[in-house]
């Protein structure tokens, strides 16, 4: 069984950091990464940039474009 690597996000800037490595890993640029989630160039910059007010909404496709899910922890 192969262990999946978990990082906690406290901030929107662990997100972004986070997506932008994906992306890179996957060899997109951003102008193919919007075009293939839907979303603009300028919405995917400022998500990877940790930009505060990004939407939920087209973050999480950003988030199944690339095979990253995000997780809700109790305390």
């Amino acid at each position: 069984m192969v262990e999946k690597k978990q990082k906690q996000i406290k901030t929107p800037s662990d997100l972004g950091q986070q997506i932008r490595q994906r992306r890179k890993a996957s060899g997109m640029t951003l102008q193919d990464a919007a075009a293939m989630a839907n979303v603009g160039v300028r919405f995917l910059s400022e998500l990877e940039r940790g930009k505060a007010t990004s939407q939920l909404g087209l973050t999480l496709k950003i988030l199944e474009l690339f095979g990253l899910n995000l997780y809700v922890e109790e305390r």
